[in-house]
């Protein structure tokens, strides 16, 4: 490699910094959690693109999101914000479509995967689900 080469490696990494916000997108604090959500109580999981918010007492920073994104496929989100993860501000859900809200800073996600749509950066916090039977279990 040339003198060029070498020079714009090193500016490359001296530039990456800069390149990444403060934080980047892991904004929303770790909180170890297992919890077990059942398909009994909570019916309209076994919708599609039906999400259900649950509070903190379930786990998550700011409560959970959950919904069934295709046959027998789910996902589950932290309710938190990204846009000020300091505040906590646990996201709400919105009309009749796999959407949720911000209340705090209008900021929108599309829940079928937790990117942001509107204000936010970065998407929702995502955790691992898996089913055994009518029960779900959510853990990060």
């Amino acid at each position: 490699m040339g003198k060029a080469g070498r020079y714009i490696g090193i500016l490359m990494v001296l530039a990456l910094p800069m390149a990444c916000k403060k934080g980047g997108c892991n904004v929303v604090d770790y909180r170890p959690f297992n919890t077990t959500i059942s398909l009994v109580e909570f019916s309209e999981l076994r919708l599609l693109m039906q999400p259900v918010a649950l509070g903190v007492e379930r786990g998550g920073v700011a409560g959970l999101i959950v919904m069934q994104v295709s046959d027998g496929q789910y996902v589950a989100f932290d309710r938190c914000s990204t846009v000020e993860p300091g505040k906590r501000c646990a996201v709400e859900l919105e009309g009749e479509g796999p959407v949720a809200v911000d209340p705090c800073s209008g900021a929108k996600y599309i829940l079928t995967n937790g990117s942001p749509s509107a204000i936010a950066e970065c998407p929702l916090r995502p955790y691992y689900v898996r089913r055994n039977q009518d029960i779900l279990i959510v853990s990060n």
